[in-house]
């Protein structure tokens, strides 16, 4: 069975250097203003670029361009890079790497800026692993960041500087932008771009906002029933059940990674499953009775790979964190417990909606004993192959 399963996941893994991340349509300027209309590899970076990959036209072989050879480029309607040579404060958040040093430190660097909102007041964003810098532009102004810097007092306390408030109540005044607003504001984008949509809202100026036009399905919630077989080894009474159909259901919360097109997310699962069987053994005079029902609370990560616009093939891994049994489960006499296990799928997602997942839940020991006799355990082993059909609700 393991083989198997790892044979196919193998396969589908293989498939990923064809799944979508696809060429959209976009452009860049090069450094002599020239316009070069294309087709750029989109993908949807979690850091700010220093190069992206091209197509001139579909079936053309790609290229890479560099920082150091385009002003600008972007995917039509969806995104917006420029370059610049800002200065930038790159002072780490962690407490143990503060200086004592309350002004921003800054360095001259040549970066592609992400566009977040785009008008008479235009809102950039710098994003390099742990270092997440915002910086602004007014008219054909040179780009400056908002300074937002963490330090440590000579009480050897955290001090923030903010400030990037006084910047923009400065130098983006508005009837209708009060100081309170620009008082509250924080130091992060969902706060920012709405002030820079008001701002230019509030100026009568016509303004783009890229985060909205790249807003994305970030949640999904899916009601999952199952079909499974499982099995159960024990040494106790040389158990050996085999193939024994039950069914289950579950809902998992699943939440999209805002990064790399949406080809990762986290799961959390709560699923009720149960296993009754009663069966002789060996050509034993005994019966086994087995009764063995929980909520089994499960936590992973899911890795898609795109075929078109509304299938996605998907595999996950997950790991069983809790299982809550019922007081009614037991093992003849014996009382159940399980322990940590992990478990491997691999699935079909349709039109966002609906979906269908193979999913092997490897062996987990099981451990029986008797109430009066807890120091003795038997040893067995469960395992489970799952047919899941799964209903998203938004």
């Amino acid at each position: 069975m393991k083989i198997k399963l790892l044979f196919l996941l193998t396969i589908i893994l293989s498939f990923n250097g064809y799944s979508q991340i696809s060429f959209e349509n976009g452009y860049y300027i090069d450094n002599n203003n020239q316009k070069i209309n294309c087709l750029i590899k989109n993908l949807d970076w979690e850091n700010n670029p220093t190069q992206f990959t091209y197509k001139l036209i579909e079936n053309s072989k790609s290229n890479k361009k560099t920082i150091k050879s385009v002003k600008e480029f972007g995917i039509h309607n969806s995104l917006k890079y420029v370059r610049s040579a800002v200065n930038i404060d790159r002072t780490s958040k962690y407490v143990g790497e503060l200086d004592n040093e309350k002004k921003a430190v800054f360095q001259e660097e040549e970066l592609f800026l992400k566009v977040l909102v785009e008008g008479k007041s235009t809102l950039y964003s710098y994003v390099d692993s742990n270092l997440t810098r915002y910086f602004y532009s007014i008219g054909k102004s040179n780009i400056k960041q908002l300074v937002f810097k963490s330090y440590i007092t000579p009480e050897y306390k955290v001090g923030v500087n903010n400030r990037f408030r006084n910047q923009l109540w400065n130098d983006l005044k508005c009837s209708d932008i009060k100081k309170n607003r620009v008082k509250n504001l924080k130091y992060r984008k969902s706060d920012l771009v709405n002030f820079f949509v008001a701002y230019n809202s509030c100026t009568n100026q016509e303004y783009i906002n890229f985060e909205e036009k790249q807003k994305k399905d970030l949640f999904n919630l899916t009601i999952r029933p199952r079909l499974n077989s499982s099995s159960l080894a024990s040494n106790y009474r040389n158990t050996n059940i085999e193939n024994e159909l039950g069914f289950g259901f579950g809902i998992e919360a699943e939440f999209i990674l805002p990064f790399n097109k949406n080809k990762w997310s986290l799961l959390i699962e709560p699923t009720y499953q149960s296993f009754m069987v009663e069966k002789s053994n060996d050509g034993s005079l005994n019966d086994v009775d087995a009764n063995y029902t929980s909520i089994e609370f499960q936590a992973g990560a899911r890795h898609y790979l795109f075929l078109n616009d509304k299938s996605k093939i998907f595999i996950n891994a997950s790991l069983l964190v809790y299982d809550l049994i019922s007081n009614d489960s037991q093992f003849d006499s014996l009382k159940i417990r399980t322990s940590y296990n992990v478990g491997f799928g691999f699935g079909l997602k349709y039109n966002d909606r609906y979906s269908i997942e193979c999913r092997y839940q490897g062996h987990r020991p099981m451990l029986l004993s008797t109430d009066s006799d807890l120091d003795f355990e038997w040893a067995s082993k469960y395992k489970t192959l799952s047919i899941i059909f799964g209903y998203s609700l938004f």
